[in-house]
């Protein structure tokens, strides 16, 4: 069998980097820039996921991007001709929520800034979201990628930050990319603004580079963090939070980052490739090594 195109590689022995990939039981994947750009599925998606169903490995998309909730996006992904179920989808809200759960059982009530996707998705885990008003007092604030930002509901947020209240962001994200032209304001710029005016950064930050949703995945499938790979075409976040998750990181060039980032990347992803096809090539050519 052909060795697959790798154009960078953390490892210097090419059957050291097969030995390593053969203990892959899972692959986590970016969804904007890795599985598709904009509204166009990749052409390699579908073949890719298929190859991984006929070689037993589980996968799941992830995404920084709590506007949308997972009904919302497996729309988005239909539309684009990917059936995925709501089980293979994880994103920054539903790492908030069980960050929630687990860390701060004792909250039932939140004032929360972000979309009504967003909002449903913790009302369906069951919290309450409370009105901007100084009567209907939160437990906690949570900010999320608010695409409906309304003053004074930021305001009020503000006012429950500088109370004390814990304060969750549910990504780091200072924009969203877009293909159109326009900036979107993301998390990240949210909460900048409301440290400006209450002097609290978030008590914690959810979605990548953190590695929570990594450390979620090998949690749910009861996998140890080897046995895990993920691909994204981001370094700081895709790439990072595989590194501080002690996943298998894998840079694709389809989306954000070049070669050129990926040269000067310290610690190197361990593998870069163009795009997810070599992905699912190197993983065949591991599953065949001796």
């Amino acid at each position: 069998m052909l060795k697959t195109k790798i154009e960078l590689s953390a490892y210097s022995d090419h059957d050291a980097l097969l030995e390593r990939v053969k203990k892959i039981k899972h692959v986590a994947l970016d969804m904007d820039g890795t599985i598709y750009k904009g509204d166009t599925l990749f052409p390699c998606t579908i073949p890719f996921l298929s190859l991984l169903k006929k070689m037993g490995i589980r996968y799941s998309f992830l995404t920084n991007n709590p506007s949308k909730s997972v009904a919302d996006y497996l729309k988005h992904l239909e539309k684009m001709g990917l059936s995925a179920s709501a089980e293979e989808l994880y994103t920054s809200a539903q790492a908030t929520i069980s960050c929630l759960k687990t860390n701060y059982p004792e909250v039932k009530r939140l004032f929360i800034l972000g979309t009504q996707s967003m909002i449903a998705e913790f009302e369906k885990a069951g919290y309450v979201s409370t009105a901007d008003d100084t009567s209907d007092e939160p437990d906690a604030v949570v900010v999320g990628f608010d695409m409906s930002l309304i003053y004074s509901r930021l305001c009020r947020a503000a006012w429950w930050i500088h109370c004390g209240k814990p304060y969750l962001a549910t990504n780091p994200d200072f924009v969203c990319p877009t293909d159109k032209p326009v900036v979107l304001v993301d998390c990240g710029s949210i909460c900048a603004m409301l440290e400006k005016s209450t002097g609290r950064k978030p008590d914690v930050t959810l979605g990548k580079p953190q590695p929570e949703m990594l450390a979620g995945i090998v949690q749910k499938y009861s996998l140890s963090p080897c046995e895990v790979a993920m691909a994204g075409d981001r370094i700081y976040t895709d790439i990072l939070m595989a590194q501080k998750a002690g996943a298998f990181s894998v840079l694709v060039l389809s989306g954000e980052a070049k070669l050129e980032d990926a040269k000067l990347a310290f610690p190197a992803p361990d593998v870069t490739l163009q795009t997810l096809e070599q992905l699912g090539e190197l993983i065949e050519e591991a599953a065949n090594f001796a």
